[in-house]
């Protein structure tokens, strides 16, 4: 029966992690797929990029919470006690598995995005701590940089950094786990970095439009 509920949660994870909501809210409200425009992601960053704030800021919410989710899914077993190694290893598993969903949906052909805000619910899940100090540095690096790529990786490499050195985590699985969102990360931002090397990556507008006196 524990590996039947294993199975099950781990997939009832993934299948929520491929709730595809930027190419859902692009066919609802704009009449287009996502991933025909801009970098051909199905992700929030080119919902901001290409439908705008009113669409992209649902799309952000909505997939770190599916993150989060899927991680929580954890509180409807009775599988392990909370604070042991297997608990979190099982909360490991299903964040993955809700990334490799947001990466591979089920639902729309299994052509996702590269999963930074899905990855980054399921982390704020598991190290809350940690995952405030690194979305602080990802700020700190955007406001510098206006490199929304860039400071997405930085603050992915600060995360192994502080789970081992900050923090002397023990668990094995989770010092792995950090250690793989980094590299994760440099895999899906190939293109980013050639253009960041080529000075051809968009900056963020970070300008707020002042209200023009009446």
């Amino acid at each position: 029966m524990d590996v039947i509920e294993h199975i099950l949660v781990i997939i009832t994870a993934y299948l929520l992690g491929s709730v595809p909501t930027s190419v859902w809210v692009g066919r609802a409200f704009y009449g287009k797929d996502i991933r025909d425009y801009g970098s051909g992601n199905a992700g929030a960053s080119n919902t901001f990029r290409v439908l705008g704030k009113k669409a992209g800021i649902p799309v952000l919410i909505f997939d770190i919470f599916k993150g989060w989710a899927a991680v929580k899914l954890i509180y409807f077993t009775n599988l392990y006690l909370p604070g042991t190694g297997d608990y979190i290893n099982l909360q490991l598993g299903l964040g993955v598995a809700a990334l490799i969903g947001h990466i591979f949906p089920i639902y729309v052909g299994f052509k996702g995005g590269k999963g930074v805000a899905t990855l980054f619910g399921a982390v704020i899940a598991i190290e809350p701590t940690t995952s405030i100090i690194a979305i602080s540095i990802f700020i700190i690096s955007l406001l510098i940089t206006k490199y929304v790529s860039l400071s997405s990786m930085i603050a992915g490499f600060s995360f192994p950094i502080l789970i081992i050195v900050v923090f002397k985590e023990t668990n094995i699985s989770l010092v792995i786990f950090s250690m793989v969102i980094a590299i994760l990360l440099l895999f899906t931002h190939q293109k980013n970095i050639e253009r960041l090397l080529a000075r051809e990556e968009n900056k963020a507008n970070l300008k707020i439009k002042k209200r023009k006196a009446q």
